[in-house]
């Protein structure tokens, strides 16, 4: 099988696609980091099967992951991509909804990377620089007291003396819930404030007091020096332009496709890149999925047949247009395949 060559501006054809003969085509949503590769397949599959092309949308992961659980039947999605891993929250309301059989699909990796203008101030982090410039409590002499810290020299002495603004993914996106657990409770803990929030915790039990005390550790500074971003990269792109001292969080994938434009900086010592995120050496990297309605198989044309393709070596491989794109494959891949031949149906979470 041939392939045309695909670039960036494939991430704009399919969100205007006529309705009338919608459920002709497959319909995917959700994560913004995943849609450039949900784009690039989709844009083959259209090319190279008997089946229309199918319509992808981002929306972020948790709008996506939303309205897959809606119901079942023509009027609802067949696929949601995701860059965090389903909650139980998402598949309450999924059963809520009659949607019992979903297929978790691991389509490769990717990593998290914080950027700031090109010709901008090079940075070194770690997750405590972050939590120290951006949270909204830090420990300071065995207390938790508000954040006040006006510079990143103000939270670690060998950063830029330049005012902390940064730009993160809202509370809608995968990326969010990655950087919440990877960076924020991460420098929370090490900093000493996640122990005082768990002494102060409340709760029925030792887990639900953990679990407020890891919410307290997400908890933001209000007072403008982190801003959520609702749309995807492209728009944390536009904020830098428009604030060149600013460092923004994106997906590697979009960070190597704008090199032009961003410097990328070091997170715990290590250059983020496919290798060290393969490797596991690059510390603030996840999975990303896509989740799909069995119950439409067969129902909705070329369904299987789209997920099949998504995951191919043409497609996910390492030598394959996605990993070209920036996605880090998925060493364990055949094993994919495998589940996804046989229909196989995730379990409970763990």
């Amino acid at each position: 099988m041939s392939f045309m060559k695909l670039t960036v501006s494939t991430l704009a054809v399919l969100a205007a696609t006529g309705a009338a003969n919608a459920r002709d085509n497959l319909q995917v949503a959700g994560s913004s980091t995943v849609l450039p590769y949900a784009t690039i397949v989709a844009e083959a599959f259209g090319e190279n099967f008997d089946f229309p092309t199918p319509v992808v949308e981002g929306g972020g992961s948790g709008a996506g992951r939303k309205k897959l659980c809606e119901g079942v039947g023509e009027t609802t999605i067949d696929i949601a991509n995701s860059s965090s891993r389903i909650t139980q929250g998402d598949l309450d309301l999924c059963k809520t909804n009659g949607v019992t059989d979903l297929m978790e699909v691991r389509i490769g990796y990717d990593g998290i990377v914080f950027a700031s203008k090109l010709d901008g101030a090079e940075f070194a982090f770690t997750p405590s620089d972050w939590y120290l410039a951006i949270a909204a409590q830090v420990a300071k002499d065995g207390a938790l007291t508000a954040n006040t810290a006006k510079t990143w020299a103000e939270v670690n002495a060998a950063l830029p003396a330049q005012d902390i603004l940064a730009f993160v993914p809202g509370s809608k996106h995968g990326t969010r819930e990655v950087f919440d657990v990877k960076v924020l409770e991460a420098g929370c803990k090490e900093t000493g404030a996640y122990d005082l929030f768990l002494a102060a915790a409340t709760g029925k039990d030792d887990k639900e007091k953990a679990d407020n005390a890891k919410k307290a550790c997400h908890e933001l500074r209000a007072d403008g020096v982190s801003v959520d971003i609702d749309g995807d990269y492209t728009e944390t792109l536009a904020r830098l332009d428009a604030n060149p001292t600013a460092v923004g969080v994106f997906g590697l994938s979009f960070y190597q496709n704008n090199t032009d434009k961003l410097r990328v900086a070091t997170m715990s010592g290590v250059v983020p890149s496919t290798e060290t995120i393969a490797s596991g050496e690059y510390p603030v990297s996840r999975p990303l999925f896509m989740y799909v309605k069995k119950q439409h198989i067969g129902v909705i044309p070329g369904l299987k047949e789209f997920v099949e393709f998504f995951v191919s070596d043409e497609m996910a491989g390492p030598d394959g247009p996605l990993a070209q794109y920036g996605l880090v494959s998925d060493p364990e891949l055949a094993a994919t395949q495998a589940a996804v031949a046989a229909e196989t149906v995730m379990g409970p979470l763990e």
